[in-house]
C-alpha cells in the first residue's frame, strides 16, 4: 500500500489487476481511487475464452465459471464498469476513464457498455 500511495503522490496513474476483495481493501485505504470492474460480454463468452486457452481441465474451467458468477455480482461496488467484448474498445474505455479522472475528483460519470 505504501508503494501505491508513493506512486499516487508522485503523480503516476496506477492500474491494479485485482479481485473484488482486493479492490474493496484498496478503496477503504485509498478512497480517492477509481475502481473499474471488467466484465466479460457473457458467461458463454467467458467459458469459450477459458477453453480456447487450453490451459485448464474441464473441472478447473467449471470451478472458475462458478467462481466468476459470484465475483461478477460485485460489479455494483465499483465506480465504473467496462464490458470486454472487444479488446480495443475495452482499452479505449479504460483510457477514457483514466482521462476523466484527471478532470477532477469524482467529476466523471461511470462508464458502462
Amino acid at each position: 500500500l505504501g508503494a501505491l500511495q508513493d506512486a499516487f503522490g508522485a503523480g503516476f496513474d496506477v492500474v491494479l489487476a485485482i479481485d473484488w476483495q482486493g479492490a474493496r481493501q484498496v478503496r477503504e485505504k485509498v478512497p480517492e481511487c477509481i475502481s473499474v470492474f471488467i466484465l466479460p460480454p457473457s458467461r458463454r463468452a467467458l467459458e469459450q475464452r477459458l477453453r480456447d486457452r487450453r490451459t485448464d481441465s474441464d473441472e478447473v474451467i467449471a470451478r472458475r465459471l462458478r467462481d466468476a458468477v459470484g465475483d461478477m455480482g460485485h460489479y455494483g461496488e465499483f465506480d465504473c464498469v467496462v464490458v470486454n467484448d472487444d479488446f480495443e474498445t475495452a482499452v479505449g474505455d479504460l483510457r477514457r476513464i483514466v482521462a476523466a479522472a484527471h478532470d477532477g475528483p469524482r467529476s466523471r460519470t461511470p462508464q458502462s457498455r
